[in-house]
């Protein structure tokens, strides 16, 4: 899954396991921005990346810090935390490759609102704003959608406010499994399985409820023979009722979640 760069100035590490080189252009490709613009641009662009590693664990970059430069995931997976009054730590999304964070550098070089950790070995690509910005003053779609990007985010942060209010925790529970499902999960057989190594805490970050409550809706899940919870992976046997239980939770269809993590990403 891992590619192979030299260590760089954030101080990743070197000794991953590699893959070939192309295959970043082949992820590059699926992202949101390059698939508005013509080949050529887009290879130009490509062109003017900076590769960087992340070991599981580290710090791509904290809350406060000058936001200068935007990142596109190649490989791996990245959590995003903001850190709340007395230090609380907020789990608010999980990015994965073809997904891009740190994009409101773009537009505000304020400080970074969030924090960016690896969760695992990651690979991405970065270009710094200036850089950015004048590709964008080139090739105006790529304004546009980024402001598309950025406003579908704010809508999915609009959706989840409501989910809060009106959704149990096990409804809420059921659509964030379906949820990773969609974005990390692998068949196996009949059934679907999420590695999606998140703590028990921060899981319940994630659906916006305490741990207890949440393992208790898992447990519920798992004695139905919907899922079976093995560490911080699950085994999806049902996904349709997973489905029906997460509309139940709101007196409705569960919504159609969008398959990228859409929150404004620092």
């Amino acid at each position: 899954m891992i590619g192979l760069y030299p260590r760089d100035q954030h101080g990743a590490e070197e000794g991953f396991v590699t893959t070939a080189p192309d295959d970043a252009d082949q992820v590059l490709a699926r992202t949101d921005i390059l698939q508005c613009v013509e080949p050529s641009a887009a290879t130009a662009l490509i062109k003017q990346l900076h590769p960087a590693e992340f070991r599981s664990g580290q710090i791509i970059f904290n809350q406060g810090d000058p936001g200068d430069r935007v990142y596109f995931v190649i490989a791996g997976r990245v959590k995003l935390t903001l850190r709340g009054p007395a230090d609380r730590t907020n789990l608010r999304a999980i990015m994965g490759p073809t997904d891009i964070f740190g994009e409101l550098a773009v537009f505000d070089p304020g400080p970074r609102t969030c924090t960016a950790t690896a969760i695992n070995h990651v690979r991405t690509m970065w270009l710094d704003r200036a850089a950015l910005r004048g590709w964008m003053a080139c090739e105006p779609a790529i304004t546009e959608r980024l402001l598309q990007v950025l406003s579908r985010r704010l809508r999915d942060t609009d959706d989840e406010l409501v989910e809060l209010v009106s959704s149990d925790v096990a409804a809420r529970v059921a659509r964030q499994l379906l949820v990773l499902a969609r974005r990390f999960g692998t068949r196996e057989g009949d059934a679907l399985r999420v590695v999606h190594e998140l703590s028990q805490d921060e899981m319940a970050q994630l659906v916006g409820a305490d741990r207890v409550t949440v393992n208790k809706a898992l447990r519920g899940f798992a004695t139905r023979g919907w899922i079976v919870v093995e560490g911080r992976s699950v085994l999806i046997l049902h996904v349709e009722a997973l489905t029906r239980r997460a509309g139940a939770g709101a007196g409705g269809p569960a919504p159609n979640r969008r398959k990228r993590p859409l929150r404004a990403s620092a």
